[in-house]
């Protein structure tokens, strides 16, 4: 195992005994990599980063291989906490990323409350060499800090090997890493049901309860969207390719997107899916949150996914809407 851990030395290399002395490494076992749960925690962490940047056309794929240089980490911080560090865009040399990494980490560890270094699990050596689980540790610490609404997959765990390096040798232990936390499904039960998606909870209800929202949302969406001719019949279908979607909320919003921004006629489902994925970086941008949709479920007719978004409309429109109606009939009797 030992030998394992530290085979990247060449066999001409001299390595410095003292120089890692009372030094703790920890290393995923292999095992732990494959784990569903780890995968997941992964693809969440790239999502919310690559939504989070989008509007910077920032894409990342890896964790261990796009954060290093402490360019995603710049922009997550100016966009999440709005502190600009004055730093080069781009570091290319390798004491340039560290020293930059060394300023944004600074900020981010007293942005999180966490100026004691003994609660912090990461450090500007081991993100800089594309340590998984430091990266995944601070990227957990910043979702919580800056948007905890957001949920991660919960319950993630990694058995990790403890390397400690002394005079005597080099010693090992195995040991279970939390990466999120733990959740006891009998005591949590209730605070989780509070955290549940208002949509979550309507679709628990009786059928006839869940059409008579269903039907709300639809009166809703055909009244704005009956000034362009256009009535929605099937609200999972009709939205699926992100036209109408997209015409909905350029109305409420106040807006006009412009035809070349998406496919008025979408045929393929890479066309369906840029017009939904435009659609929810537009709410987005007009801070309305819809947690825990992707493009593609609507684009697959899920119609969980589709409620949620027409029910976050539905719930900021509402009131306005209302209102306009009720002048247009005053004015109406007046006429």
């Amino acid at each position: 195992m030992e030998a394992a851990i530290f085979e990247y030395h060449k066999e001409e290399d001299t390595v410095d005994i003292e120089a890692f002395q009372g030094e703790k490494q920890k290393v995923i076992q292999p095992t732990s990599l494959k784990d569903p749960k780890l995968e997941k925690l992964k693809e969440a962490l790239v999502y919310w980063i690559n939504s989070t940047l989008k509007s910077e056309h920032i894409v990342v794929q890896s964790l261990e291989e796009d954060l290093y240089d402490g360019l995603v980490l710049h922009h997550l911080l100016s966009r999440l906490a709005g502190v600009h560090v004055s730093v080069e865009e781009m570091a290319l040399t390798s004491l340039a990323q560290i020293r930059k990494l060394g300023m944004i980490v600074e900020e981010l560890d007293k942005r999180l409350g966490l100026q004691d270094s003994s609660r912090i699990k990461w450090n500007v050596k081991l993100i800089h060499n594309k340590d998984l689980l430091a990266t995944i540790h601070l990227l957990v610490a910043m979702v919580r800090a800056f948007q905890p609404e957001l949920d991660l997959p919960p319950n993630v765990s990694v058995e990790v090997v403890v390397v400690e390096v002394s005079r005597s040798g080099i010693k090992s232990d195995v040991q279970t890493e939390v990466l999120t936390e733990e959740r006891d499904a009998s005591s949590d039960s209730q605070s989780k049901t509070e955290r549940d998606d208002p949509i979550e909870q309507l679709l628990k209800l009786e059928a006839h309860k869940v059409n008579t929202v269903k039907k709300a949302i639809l009166h809703f969406v055909n009244q704005n969207m009956s000034s362009m001719g256009l009535q929605v019949a099937d609200m999972d279908k009709q939205f699926a390719d992100g036209v109408i979607l997209l015409l909905l909320i350029g109305q409420l919003e106040g807006f006009f997107v412009p035809l070349y921004h998406f496919n008025l006629t979408p045929v393929s489902h890479s066309e369906m899916l840029h017009n939904v994925t435009l659609a929810l970086d537009l709410l987005n941008d007009t801070g309305l949150q819809v947690s825990s949709v992707d493009p593609q479920d609507i684009v697959s007719q899920d119609d969980t996914a589709t409620l949620k978004v027409l029910y976050a409309l539905f719930k900021k429109h509402k009131g306005k809407c209302e209102k306009e109606e009720e002048l247009s009939k005053q004015e109406h009797k007046q006429s």
